[in-house]
C-alpha cells in the first residue's frame, strides 16, 4: 500500500481543484469495506483516548497537555496517510463511472 500525504499525490486525482478531491475522497470513503472502516476508527481512537488521559492529568503537571498537544498532531501526520491511501483504489472505480 503506497501512502499520499496529500490529495494532490494520488494520481487520479491529480489536476483537479481541491473542493473536487475531497468529494472525490468522501465518496470513496462511503465505498470502504467494513474491515478498512474499522481499521481507521480504532487508529483514531488510539491517538482520542491518548490525548483525553493527558488532559485528565493536568491536575498533577501542566507538561502533560503539551503531551496531549504532541499526540493530537499524530492524527494528520499518520491517519491521514492512512486514509488517502485506503481511500484511493475506490477513486479510480468513481471517476470512470461519473466520467
Amino acid at each position: 500500500m503506497k501512502l499520499y500525504f496529500s490529495t494532490r499525490h494520488i494520481p487520479q486525482l491529480k489536476g483537479l481543484p481541491l473542493t473536487e478531491r475531497l468529494e472525490h475522497i468522501q465518496a470513496a470513503q462511503k465505498k470502504l469495506s467494513g474491515p478498512e472502516k474499522l481499521l481507521l476508527n480504532v487508529l483514531t481512537l488510539l491517538v482520542v483516548v491518548p490525548v483525553f488521559i493527558f488532559i485528565l492529568q493536568t491536575g498533577d503537571s501542566w507538561l502533560s497537555l503539551l503531551w496531549a498537544a504532541l499526540v493530537a498532531l499524530i492524527y494528520p501526520v499518520i491517519l491521514l496517510p492512512i486514509q488517502y491511501s485506503l481511500c484511493a483504489k475506490y477513486i479510480s472505480d468513481q471517476r470512470k463511472q461519473g466520467d
